[in-house]
């Protein structure tokens, strides 16, 4: 792909396959061939991937005698799309892998990439986004691949989506459209639609359109007589007010559903149990290394935003600390401000965490982008004073030279892969090294009828030594203070 600075080379395309290449570093590689013989032990059960392949029948379609089957959903609608990016800052390869992503991410939400170009300009044309003599250039790309929709690797304004689409004749959408769509489609839980949903109508209501009768007066206007007395509202103004409505019952509904996630936290901080969040780029393996630690059997696909709800487990060091590992959303570069504020209950997992896992694709051809993307979120939800690890995924793909320069940048790094195992132990000793340690030690000798004692040492605190003796169980062990002071009636006199 190449960008069309010059006269000669204006609008150049890409081939009509988009290039393999680009296409994988985008995506996430250890899951292209993905089987329950080979892959089975590190990932578990694989629940939600059996649904989503499986066949799904609609009831109430067929014209025939027998019934319709519906195919899996990215078979269902194959949209025909041309990809188009405006080259603004960085180098040719900066613009090359954004347009790269774009792609993969137009895949994940079922669509067919024909074709990308890329104009350099200092700034998006403020009309049509690319200017008007590119935009009628690309309206020919359209009608030569039997294009449907134009996808624009940046978030456009109501007016250049207007303007492009009176140019190209077809379908135009933005980046943050697509990436709505695609949380749209992955979203299953209940408070994971609602955040999507709440996302999407900020996103459309300054994008409303009205035309003929949309525009026209309503009847009313007041506590006049009979057929009242001055205009009313147009109907897009009545469309927009029912949404404002319905955004605002859906913030309530998310603030409920938040209510009852913060009781599961506060319950979490009651009984002392550390925390740990992984967050990252979207598919640098986050659920495949949560798989590998835990076995959640949470689902691994090759596709962008594959996992949205986060997934919570219990973990323990090799010393047998117990902590909670949680699973939050991916991110990704110029992620919609809309969803930053929609899934703001979803990401204070990373801010009430006690360490962040912070995964990034070592494969990736520049991992140092996706690290300054997460960090720029982490900022936003106002996680920056969590200890961060840095894992660098899918070492057993990536070059060694990157490799090298990251574990040499970033101070508190390790080298894993979530495929092969291979590094996983030095990661699991190393959590367990910069978890929050029992500011306590106490020495106790707790008789045998206190048993639930001893169960709370080793859940709630760290057991240095243990020895069972005739009067009891001897214990050296490091506690929180409450724990302690039910610990200190049964000091041994020689410890006292």
């Amino acid at each position: 792909m190449t960008s069309s600075s010059s006269p000669s080379q204006d609008a150049k395309r890409t081939a009509h396959a988009y290039p393999e290449g680009l296409r994988a570093d985008a995506l996430m590689e250890e899951d292209v061939a993905w089987s329950h013989e080979i892959d089975g032990e590190r990932d578990g059960e694989q629940f939600d991937r059996s649904e989503r392949a499986a066949l799904r029948r609609v009831v109430g379609l067929s014209t025939e005698l027998e019934d319709v089957t519906e195919v899996e959903y990215r078979q269902l609608r194959l949209e025909r799309v041309v990809l188009v990016g405006v080259w603004t800052t960085g180098t040719v390869q900066d613009a090359d892998n954004s347009l790269a992503e774009l792609a993969a991410l137009a895949e994940t939400a079922g669509a067919l990439v024909l074709d990308g170009v890329i104009q350099r300009r200092d700034k998006p044309d403020a009309a049509t986004y690319i200017g008007s003599g590119k935009a009628l250039e690309l309206r020919d790309i359209v009608m030569e691949t039997g294009a449907d929709t134009v996808i624009c690797d940046g978030e456009l304004s109501p007016g250049q989506l207007i303007q492009l689409e009176d140019v190209v004749k077809v379908k135009v959408i933005d980046r943050t459209a697509l990436i709505l769509d695609i949380f749209a489609q992955h979203a299953k839980s209940r408070e994971g639609k609602a955040q999507v949903a709440l996302a999407q109508m900020q996103y459309m209501l300054p994008r409303l359109r009205g035309w003929g009768q949309s525009l026209s007066r309503q009847m009313g206007g007041g506590r006049g007589g009979l057929a009242t007395r001055g205009p009313g509202e147009t109907k897009i103004e009545t469309d927009r007010r029912r949404i404002r409505e319905k955004m605002a019952k859906m913030r309530r509904e998310i603030a409920d559903m938040k209510t009852g996630r913060e009781i599961k936290r506060q319950e979490r901080r009651r009984n002392k149990v550390p925390s740990v969040a992984i967050a990252g780029y979207t598919n640098a393996g986050k659920s495949s290394l949560l798989n590998r630690l835990t076995g959640a059997g949470v689902l691994v696909e090759n596709a962008l935003f594959a996992t949205l709800d986060p997934t919570v487990r219990r973990a323990e060091t090799p010393s047998g600390r117990l902590y909670t590992l949680a699973d939050t959303v991916g991110f990704v570069r110029h992620l919609p401000h809309h969803l930053v504020e929609a899934f703001r209950s979803t990401m204070e997992e990373v801010g009430d965490s006690d360490l962040i896992l912070h995964v990034v694709d070592g494969s990736h051809p520049v991992p140092e982008e996706q690290l300054a993307a997460v960090r720029e979120v982490i900022r936003d939800v106002g996680a920056t004073g969590v200890p961060e690890i840095v894992v660098i995924n899918k070492a057993d793909a990536a070059d060694p030279v990157v490799l090298q320069r990251l574990l040499r940048v970033e101070k508190r790094s390790i080298a894993v892969s979530a495929r092969t195992g291979q590094g996983i132990a030095e990661l699991l000793a190393l959590i367990d090294e910069e978890l929050p340690r029992p500011e306590v030690e106490v020495e106790a000798l707790v008789p045998y009828t206190h048993g639930k004692l001893v169960a709370r040492a080793h859940t709630e605190g760290e057991v240095i030594s243990e020895e069972h003796t005739a009067e009891g169980t001897l214990l050296k062990v490091r506690v929180h203070e409450e724990l302690a002071a039910d610990l200190a009636p049964y000091t041994p006199v020689s410890a006292a």
